[in-house]
């Protein structure tokens, strides 16, 4: 249920700071406000987006010397009253001012609830509320870029006008039904048709979106794997730049998994360092082992790190078998010492291994590498780039989606559009198209928050951060 009564929240970090914010949203929000700052104007008389200077009172005891931005409804992020108390930022002080704003009545606001009001006002819709968490949460310049492209509408849009398509086609349906004087079905299944079919095709690419959008949001899965000593946690120091795995002479050094991320021209890489994989009797590198297994079931991309000074064993045979269809970039490591294993070598073995009668250079990608001196890394750079985009990724333009809840939506949408078209191939009468068009419609809508049901709705918000 919709809450309409005055919140505050502390929106910046806790701790000591330059500037402890707290902000106030709600309808009390300028008398109470006003009830306990202290300066040349009173908040109620001041215009919306100005600021004044002054103090913060508890009746006569002085908290803090304070800025106050006021701004007034309904053009503001919550579309409510809202004032930003800017504070010295120590941890009591900003404290002591939430105590007293809740003395006056005013509530501490859940996760997420500011941006819940801009939505339940109106002021943006469902995928810009999850922009705004996305933006907050960015961890590159391509995930940045794409939250921003939604944030200012661009889903919006494109969901809005397939949403407008479906129903101006139900709405004739209906019409011509009532009406049949003056509302002609002649010739009304091939416009149906043509309609049906277009939007069908952006719903696939907004589909077809969601692979390279999770990407982009969270990062490429990249396990890195590898017999024990080949070179899997140098090769992890090599991609972060910094040495953040221990790394020995000793077989097994790496028990656990050890996940770190890492940046390649804007495309994040959430890299995760395996144990060695091999038969061992230890009980403490057997886990690791396993999760190594498990990190392989999960990537999008997979990173075999062979020692190229030592021979092809079979222990690398049984690591290949793991593989499977994963895409997979064979790195020979240690290129900078005498090589006995070639391009040729690993491509033969991976044909014989995963039963593949014909494997080519073009089927296996083998990279040289040396962890020591970084030669390669640059190859081994624009090899993930050329794996995961086949073109530039024109993420300022180009919508793409970025969580679970929305594809699925999209894929409930084009289920009933593909029972519309079933329905106009089959002769079937035009009242029947009217159910499964408004299901696409509803599908849709859940995209941009209409028709979601209320629980879901407070699910989304409240992974949000306090005072957002």
């Amino acid at each position: 249920m919709y809450k309409t009564d005055t919140i505050c929240a502390v929106a910046t970090g806790m701790g000591r700071s330059a500037i402890g914010m707290i902000r106030v949203s709600g309808p009390e929000t300028v008398p109470v406000c006003d009830g306990i700052f202290k300066g040349k104007k009173r908040i109620k008389d001041m215009d919306s987006f100005t600021a004044a200077f002054g103090r913060i009172m508890d009746g006569d005891t002085i908290l803090d010397e304070a800025v106050v931005l006021v701004m007034k409804a309904p053009h503001t992020y919550t579309t409510e009253d809202t004032v930003e108390i800017d504070l010295h930022g120590g941890t009591y002080v900003v404290r002591k001012v939430m105590d007293l704003l809740i003395r006056k009545g005013v509530r501490t606001a859940e996760p997420g609830e500011f941006t819940k009001r801009a939505f339940m006002g109106g002021r943006i819709d469902m995928t810009e509320a999850e922009a705004v968490m996305d933006v907050i949460n960015a961890e590159s310049d391509m995930a940045l870029s794409a939250s921003v492209n939604q944030l200012t509408g661009r889903l919006r849009d494109e969901i809005s006008d397939l949403r407008e398509k479906i129903l101006y086609n139900t709405a004739y349906i209906e019409s011509a039904l009532d009406d049949p004087e003056n509302y002609s079905l002649d010739g009304f299944d091939e416009d149906l048709n043509v309609t049906v079919e277009e939007v069908l095709s952006r719903i696939d690419v907004l589909i077809n979106s969601s692979d390279e959008g999770r990407i982009i949001k969270e990062g490429i899965r990249t396990a890195i794997v590898g017999r024990p000593n080949a070179g899997k946690s140098s090769i992890l120091n090599l991609l972060l730049g910094e040495n953040r795995a221990i790394v020995t002479d000793v077989e097994g050094t790496t028990r656990d998994t050890l996940e770190e991320y890492a940046e390649i021209d804007g495309i994040v890489l959430k890299l995760i360092d395996t144990a060695g994989i091999r038969e061992t009797e230890d009980t403490v590198e057997k886990i690791g082992v396993e999760k190594a297994r498990k990190s392989i079931d999960e990537a999008d991309l997979v990173l075999l790190v062979i020692d190229g000074s030592e021979g092809l064993t079979e222990n690398d045979r049984e690591i290949i078998q793991l593989l499977g269809d994963k895409k997979v970039i064979v790195l020979i490591n240690k290129s900078d010492k005498q090589q006995i294993i070639s391009d040729e070598d690993i491509i033969k073995m991976v044909g014989e291994t995963l039963d593949i009668s014909r494997v080519s250079k073009a089927d296996v990608d083998v990279l040289q590498i040396s962890a020591k001196t970084a030669e390669g890394l640059a190859q081994l750079k624009e090899k993930i780039k050329e794996l995961f985009f086949s073109e530039k990724i024109d993420y300022n333009n180009q919508v793409y989606i970025t969580n679970t809840r929305n594809k699925e939506s999209l894929i409930a949408a084009k289920s009933s559009l593909e029972k519309v078209a079933e329905s106009v191939a089959a002769g079937v009468g035009e009242d029947f198209y009217t159910i499964d068009l408004m299901s696409a419609y509803e599908s849709l809508g859940e995209i941009i928050g209409e028709a979601l049901e209320d629980d879901l709705a407070d699910k989304i918000f409240r992974e949000f951060c306090l005072g957002k």
